[in-house]
């Protein structure tokens, strides 16, 4: 393929609307299964074609990179479904706070204390705590550690296809149905794409995910750089 075909921003987008229409196809012919997950396959289909392609990271968000910036507006629009959850919101305010921020700080001591035992420099420290973060604020976090963005990105989308996998079966298999407490979990741990998954099982717990995915954002914003000064990792 020719330099120019791959540098052009429109290859990028096409790219991934075609992968994201494939990960749809796919997720449906898995009747839902996890390991069906759209983002999940989407990435497949996109590391496929830089492979195949030759493409590299960078030609390839010349144009994935305008798509990117619709993730910002897609966080803030999941305060929708949490309105009409408000009351329920409401009477549980102070058991999910404390969750959540809970949840937060053992997500980035325990990756970066595991990066650490198993000797990642800084950068590569840096970035794996931001992991349960969406992933505008991972990257940005990251880079004004002294980490590394890409690195960040990657970590996000990792541990959110395994929240996504995981999370719904280990809620059945302990035998917890209720929608508040798997939302909190998956949002907390997973972000974005455990969100995503969890309102296509139920629209009260995909509400309650996106709670706790903003408000773990902003709590992983206020509370990681001073853990990184408190543990010396910056």
């Amino acid at each position: 393929m020719t330099a120019a075909w791959l540098d052009s921003p429109l290859t990028g987008v096409f790219v991934t609307l075609l992968a994201y229409r494939l990960a749809l196809a796919g997720h449906r012919r898995g009747h839902g299964h996890p390991l069906a997950n759209p983002v999940l396959l989407g990435v497949l289909f996109v590391l496929a074609w830089l492979l195949l392609s030759g493409s590299t990271y960078q030609q390839y968000m010349n144009g994935a990179r305008f798509i990117q910036l619709l993730l910002g507006p897609a966080t803030v629009a999941l305060a929708v479904p949490l309105y009409g959850n408000l009351a329920r919101l409401k009477k549980a305010a102070f058991p999910l706070l404390a969750s959540i921020a809970a949840g937060g700080l053992v997500g980035m001591i325990s990756a970066a204390g595991l990066g650490w035992w198993l000797g990642f420099d800084q950068p590569v420290l840096a970035a794996l705590a931001t992991r349960a973060v969406t992933t505008p604020i991972a990257m940005s976090l990251a880079g004004g550690l002294g980490g590394s963005p890409e690195l960040a990105a990657m970590f996000v989308i990792v541990s959110g296809i395994v929240g996504a996998v995981m999370a719904p079966p280990l809620f059945k298999l302990l035998g917890w149905d209720d929608d508040m407490l798997l939302g909190v979990a998956t949002g907390v741990s997973a972000h974005g794409i455990g969100t995503a998954r969890l309102f296509q099982l139920s629209e009260t717990a995909g509400a309650f995910a996106g709670l706790a995915m903003g408000l773990n954002g902003v709590f992983t914003a206020l509370a990681l750089p001073w853990l990184v000064r408190a543990l010396g990792l910056g």
